[in-house]
């Protein structure tokens, strides 16, 4: 419960819903929904428009935390790649390919199934959450792992879910394929790269 809290208190300060909650975030029970303002006892009354940076600095901070990434990850990421090629390498991190597989219900729960090791990447365990998936590579499920409580519902959550077109679901394995790399077309994406790129062109 104390980490729900601190990812709603989150949401609620850069005022977005970061889909850090899997399917509350799509309920009435999510935050956005029932307190849809910042936290603190002026929060129903802040209507303050954000300067510039304020904005650049909001959606900086919106994708450090859906990604999971730190300052000097950031800083060379925007420093050394393209806006496009940007967009492509964080599609295509091992956790955002998880979740967008459907084999976790958020990113965030991803990263942690990488972490703790419940995820084979062409039958090698990968417990870090930015390996870059590549054509071809298949992730599944451990063997061992697809007991665990977190995979049960899975297969019926994912009856007449259909993956992005460039990514192949087996659903019965819990078994996915990269079939090749994302067009910037297919990547939705809920941040304003441009502005976190001017954050970093200061």
């Amino acid at each position: 419960m104390v980490k729900i809290k601190a990812i709603e208190k989150k949401e609620r300060a850069l005022g977005a819903k970061l889909f850090l909650k899997a399917e509350r975030c799509n309920s009435p029970k999510c935050v956005m929904v029932r307190r849809a303002y910042k936290p603190g006892i002026h929060g129903r009354k802040s209507h303050s428009s954000l300067s510039d940076y304020g904005r650049q600095l909001q959606e900086k901070q919106k994708l450090q935390i859906i990604y999971g990434l730190n300052n000097r990850q950031m800083n060379n990421l925007f420093k050394k790649e393209s806006h496009d090629k940007i967009r492509v390498i964080l599609e295509q991190r091992l956790d955002r390919v998880i979740s967008l597989l459907g084999l976790a219900a958020s990113t965030r729960i991803a990263r942690q199934l990488v972490s703790h090791g419940h995820i084979l990447v062409d039958g090698h365990k990968v417990t870090i959450s930015s390996y870059q998936v590549k054509k071809g590579d298949i992730i599944i499920v451990k063997p061992s792992s697809k007991a665990l409580k977190i995979f049960e519902d899975v297969p019926l959550r994912l009856k007449n879910y259909l993956p992005p077109p460039w990514l192949k679901l087996e659903v019965e394995e819990l078994k996915g394929e990269c079939l090749r790399e994302p067009t910037t077309k297919e990547i939705k994406m809920p941040i304003d790269i441009n502005l976190v790129a001017e954050f970093y062109s200061r």
